[in-house]
C-alpha cells in the first residue's frame, strides 16, 4: 500500500502504531476500508501473516484490495 499524506500527498514515516508526515507534521492512524461496501474492515493476524475480514457481508478481502484511509490524530 502506498502510504500518502491526505494533507500534502508526501509520503508518511510509520511511528510504531501510526504515521508521520515529515513535510506537514501531522500524525495519522490508518484504518482500512472493503473495496466493495467501503465501511472498515477487521484485521485478522496469525503466525505473522495479516488478513483482513467484512464483517459486513463480504467475507475475506484480498490486502491487495483494500483501500487504506488516514485520519488525523
Amino acid at each position: 500500500m502506498d502510504q500518502k499524506c491526505p494533507v500534502c500527498q508526501h509520503e508518511l514515516q510509520r511511528q510504531e502504531a501510526d504515521f508521520y508526515c515529515p513535510s506537514c507534521q501531522g500524525r495519522f492512524k490508518q484504518e482500512v476500508l472493503c473495496p466493495d461496501c467501503g465501511k472498515p474492515l477487521e484485521v485478522l493476524m496469525a503466525c505473522g501473516a495479516v488478513d483482513y475480514f467484512c464483517p459486513h457481508g463480504d467475507g475475506l478481502i484480498s490486502k491487495k484490495r483494500v483501500t487504506p484511509r488516514y485520519s488525523a490524530l
